[in-house]
């Protein structure tokens, strides 16, 4: 996941304790989103184990295998691989044999999983218990828009929208979802029950 802070001066624990990585960070940019929005963006969203990896010093991706353990969003079959760039520098992701992970990624036209650095990868056991009920309701706030807000003054412009302000000491940190209401407004909410819907 793994996203670009350069237009924040911010430490980079601060914004990416859900899962983000510095390697690469000099050569491979990606705009900061909330957990929710690459959910939302990714094709498939799995937990799988790594049970190996083939790399062969080229240009070429690196392919991870897994062993499929949970199905949260995408097609719903078994993937027994997934790919990402052979360098950081292309945003390339390295995983660790014998690691669960949450893994959001990208079907490929020939139907193949691919991950970067832009998309999320974290470590199943890294992930706290309200992050994992999360993944039940991020897909009840698609049609939401989150706004990121990285100095005071900003707002929102539509109902639809929920202020992410995870970089001030009063915040809606990443533990929670923006999850739309019967009345088509969005709002934050955390854990599994959704009052007001």
């Amino acid at each position: 996941m793994i996203w670009l802070l350069k237009s924040f001066a911010l430490p980079l624990a601060l914004l990416f304790s859900w899962g983000l990585k510095e390697e690469g960070a000099q050569a491979c940019t990606c705009p900061p989103m909330h957990p929710q929005e690459v959910f939302c963006q990714a094709d498939v969203v799995i937990a799988a184990k790594v049970v190996g990896a083939k790399a062969d010093g080229s240009l070429n991706p690196i392919k991870y295998d897994i062993q499929q353990i949970t199905h949260f969003k995408g097609p719903k079959r078994l993937f027994h691989a997934i790919y990402t760039p052979s360098s950081s520098a292309a945003c390339g992701i390295t995983l660790t044999n014998g690691v669960d992970y949450l893994l959001m990624a990208r079907l490929q036209s020939d139907g193949s999983l691919y991950i970067t650095s832009c998309d999320f990868y974290q470590p199943w056991d890294d992930l706290s218990a309200m992050q994992k009920r999360l993944l039940q309701l991020y897909g009840l706030g698609c049609d939401c828009k989150i706004t990121r807000c990285a100095s005071h003054p900003c707002g929102i412009s539509s109902r639809t929208e929920c202020l992410w302000t995870d970089f001030f000491p009063v915040k809606h940190p990443r533990n929670f979802a923006c999850i739309k209401r019967r009345d088509g407004s969005c709002a934050w909410f955390r854990g599994l029950t959704l009052k007001g819907r």
